[in-house]
């Protein structure tokens, strides 16, 4: 295991997903049923995201607004679902869904980018290169916490807070990253200026992991 350095995130992620553990958990019950699975909740939530991201292009913000925030409590379900069944046995084993998981996330993030910068371009005239910094960070600060979580598994530092993956928590994580995409659906005409602080602040998570990261694995 990895020290408390790694371990830790600094902003909302994790309190929030300490609240919603036990509402999460409530709905997983009522949801627990035959044909309910949670890779079907996974990719369910994957074609909301989707969704949303076309809705955004097409500028129908409420559309979008709704359809994102309804993907990603699908989203919080899958595992809450997945884990529910691992505790009495019925779980399948491998880790084929938190894969699935974490793909679909990368997917509909960037997708949720890619349909706001089109629709915010095409309404408002915002400009491209806010987007372009926000995935390039994305694309940076995903890099270095897979390449942590691959190598920690390998040599024995994982971090477990019960997600599939070894996480290291910074301040940008899944709750600063749906109220961002969030926020951008809300007020479209500030995504560009919004962008470009989100992308700063995901580039300084992505070197705060970069640096943890390595510490951790020395």
């Amino acid at each position: 295991m990895v020290d408390e350095e790694a371990r830790n995130g600094l902003m909302l992620d994790q309190p929030v997903r300490r609240i919603l553990n036990v509402p999460l958990a409530g709905a997983a019950r009522i949801l627990d049923r035959p044909g309910i699975t949670p890779d079907g909740l996974t990719l369910t939530g994957l074609g909301l995201g989707l969704a949303s991201a076309t809705a955004a292009a097409l500028q129908w913000w409420a559309v979008a607004l709704v359809l994102w925030l309804v993907s990603r409590v699908i989203d919080g379900l899958d595992g809450a679902l997945a884990r529910r069944r691992r505790a009495d046995g019925r779980g399948a084993p491998g880790e084929a869904g938190g894969f699935l998981d974490i793909t679909a996330d990368f997917v509909a993030y960037g997708a949720g980018v890619v349909g706001v910068a089109i629709g915010a371009s095409a309404a408002f005239d915002a400009p491209w290169w806010p987007f372009l910094l926000v995935l390039f960070a994305y694309y940076v600060n995903g890099a270095a916490f897979l390449a942590f979580s691959s190598i920690a598994e390998r040599t024995g530092r994982t971090i477990d807070d019960g997600r599939s993956l070894s996480f290291l928590g910074r301040i940008a994580e899944g709750t600063e990253t749906i109220t961002v995409h969030a926020l951008w659906l809300i007020v479209p005409f500030w995504a560009a200026p919004i962008a470009v602080v989100w992308a700063a602040i995901v580039a300084v998570s992505a070197v705060q992991r970069m640096v943890v990261g390595y510490r951790a694995l020395r």
